[in-house]
């Protein structure tokens, strides 16, 4: 009997969509790692962390450096869930880069709650002091700006949550 392949789950959604929230729920299955972006750069680049442009740089840093560790676990056979952004075809190219040098399932999640959904998770969010960045009403629009759905011609298997309900059942 052959075990199951690993998975690479994906998240793509605006800020305050539920993806950190969703990337838990699907951590909690056997032989599945979490990696949370937002924890990862705040834990090396915090102090360089001021504008879109320094995250842009500082991401790019990161995934540099993850893309070997990710890859080498999903080739172990541990699925990994990856809360970092999926909403641009740049990181999701990235993504795909990564699977390419696997033989993992994926699934990416696209999470799209309505934006006053969002705007009000983020106000609690905020308010919790629970997360490493604080993000203003001004900086999500700023964002969401740059925010591209992913389309059925880049090649993943994409799951829509469109109600933004997060729970990935029982």
């Amino acid at each position: 009997m052959n075990a199951p392949r690993p998975t690479l789950h994906m998240l793509c959604g605006k800020v305050a969509a539920g993806k950190s929230t969703f990337a838990a729920n699907l951590a909690a299955a056997k032989n599945t790692v979490l990696i949370v972006e937002d924890e990862w750069l705040a834990a090396l680049f915090a102090e360089e962390l001021k504008t879109p442009k320094d995250y842009l740089r500082c991401t790019r840093k990161l995934r540099r450096a993850m893309a070997p560790h990710l890859e080498a676990l999903l080739n172990a056979g541990m699925s990994v869930v990856l809360d970092f952004q999926a909403n641009t075809v740049e990181s999701r190219t990235w993504m795909r880069n990564l699977l390419d040098q696997t033989d993992a399932d994926h699934q990416l999640h696209v999470l799209m709650p309505p934006d006053e959904v969002c705007l009000e998770r983020l106000q609690r969010r905020n308010a919790s002091g629970l997360h490493p960045f604080t993000v203003t009403e001004e900086q999500f629009r700023q964002i969401s700006a740059h925010f591209v759905p992913p389309t059925p011609e880049e090649g993943f298997n994409l799951l829509f949550h469109a109600d933004g309900n997060t729970d990935t059942g029982p």
